[in-house]
């Protein structure tokens, strides 16, 4: 699992010839999510022969028309078959990563830490929260009557994790002395000297598409995550590419089973909506927004320093 730091050590890439966009010097920010784009346009978002965009539902002409736009408006694309279902998602996955590790270095003012950023590996029992499942794993394993009753929901495995981990009393005691021994705080999982089990922080759900039931997965799995826990909860975001509001807002309307859902371009995708004249989707896509239900990629690093 890589840290942060080891993150930022591998050399920049330079900027793709197809893309037209111009890379900002002024905001950070604005230089991560164009490279967060590029990294998309050259892997998983494309146009197939017929000029139809990977992220566009080929029997939708609205979904085609708004993520040619979104296409137009992020730079150019290669034109080649658009990968297996399995094969974008993994792809997807890997860029959200990687946008998040590259840029989360540079909030540590807001949060301080010691922090990694990884695609999921393994279920949620590895984390401080969650550690209790293992054990209740285990006892379904060697019970039938309790793995039936059970299911095998609760051991999610999330697609892109920021775990932090527990900090040493030196560490602690950097500025002032807060600790002397055991005297006090000897239950905090954020103490090394209480436990070295890492604390999930963040589980993100990646949603290329949102095409099917299965897309539905990140509620269940944000509600699990919510009614399993012992401790804090973790932050609960889903990031999309979905071109259609009303798909959108399948997974975004309604609270308690995650934060918010983040669109990789939502400026993009509001601009491509309004120029196609299409009232009923900017009614929709203004209610996630104006409802805090919808935000850009560009907000969810800020997000998860809350």
């Amino acid at each position: 699992m890589n840290t942060c730091s080891d993150l930022l050590n591998g050399d920049a890439e330079e900027p793709s010839a197809g893309l037209e966009r111009s890379l900002p010097t002024e905001s950070l920010v604005l230089h991560t999510r164009y490279g967060f784009h590029r990294a998309l346009i050259e892997t998983v978002l494309v146009k197939d022969r017929g000029g139809i965009p990977s992220i566009a539902d080929k029997a939708s002409k609205p979904s085609i028309d708004i993520a040619r736009q979104i296409l137009d408006r992020l730079g150019s694309s290669a034109e080649r078959e658009r990968l297996a279902g399995q094969e974008a998602g993994r792809r997807f996955e890997e860029a959200c990563r990687n946008y998040l590790a590259e840029i989360w270095p540079y909030l540590g003012n807001l949060r301080p830490g010691r922090w990694s950023i990884s695609k999921g590996s393994g279920s949620i029992a590895q984390y401080d929260q969650y550690e209790h499942l293992a054990a209740l794993d285990d006892a379904a394993k060697n019970s039938p009557e309790l793995a039936a009753a059970l299911g095998a929901d609760y051991l999610i495995k999330p697609d892109v994790v920021i775990v932090r981990y527990p900090e040493d009393d030196i560490a602690i005691n950097a500025r002032e002395p807060l600790l002397n021994g055991r005297q006090a705080a000897n239950h905090t999982p954020l103490r090394r000297a209480n436990s070295e089990v890492p604390i999930l922080h963040a589980s993100i759900s990646c949603k290329w598409t949102i095409r099917s039931d299965r897309a539905q997965n990140a509620r269940s799995e944000g509600l699990n995550l919510v009614r399993n826990r012992k401790g804090r909860l973790p932050h609960i975001a889903v990031v999309t590419a979905e071109p259609m509001p009303n798909r959108i807002a399948s997974i975004a309307l309604g609270t308690g089973d995650i934060d918010c859902v983040y669109h990789i371009a939502l400026p993009e995708l509001r601009a491509s909506v309004q120029d196609l004249d299409l009232d009923d989707a900017a009614e929709s896509l203004e209610t996630m927004i104006g409802g805090k239900r919808l935000r850009d990629i560009s907000d969810l690093p800020f997000d998860l320093t809350i």
